[in-house]
């Protein structure tokens, strides 16, 4: 199956909800060195325990080995994909350029427009961000794209 990549910001929330105003400064500090690589972050885990901030170690347990994932990428992708900050943004911009069409007489209309906005999202990441041929993405939107839309009837 597909890994599942938990966003690194959600993950900090949710280990640093449990921790008391008082420690927020020092876990905050061992929590971003835990991100360099997981002992660090088993490490943290032990010491929140012996701190008797079980559940924030209890979240480190249960969710540390899905913040890693990204790793399986080439590195200059993982400041894009360590969180979910991308996706939001794409959904946002979805939601933002469909509202000025209001109401879709079909669902192939709306699949056109937010593939067609997809594709441009594609191209941005293509020529700012470097992803090439060799990397992920590289086209494969626009393949994506053309396959659903041609099982769709809509090309």
């Amino acid at each position: 199956g597909a890994s599942w990549q938990m966003c690194q910001v959600h993950f900090s929330r949710a280990v640093m909800n449990n921790i008391p105003n008082r420690d927020k400064e020092t876990v905050a500090e061992k929590l971003r060195r835990g991100f360099e690589n997981p002992e660090k972050m088993k490490e943290l885990a032990e010491d929140l325990r012996q701190e008797k901030h079980s559940k924030s170690a209890d979240t480190i347990d249960r969710f540390s080995q899905d913040i890693w994932n990204h790793r399986a990428f080439p590195e200059e992708h993982w400041k894009k994909i360590r969180t979910t900050n991308g996706l939001e943004r794409i959904n946002k911009e979805l939601k933002r350029r469909s509202r000025v069409v209001g109401a879709f007489p079909n669902d192939a209309s709306l699949l056109r427009l937010d593939g067609a906005i997809l594709m441009d999202i594609n191209e941005e990441w293509l020529t700012c961000w470097g992803v090439n041929e060799s990397g992920y993405g590289a086209g494969n939107l626009q393949k994506t794209w053309h396959a659903t839309a041609k099982d769709h009837r809509i090309l």
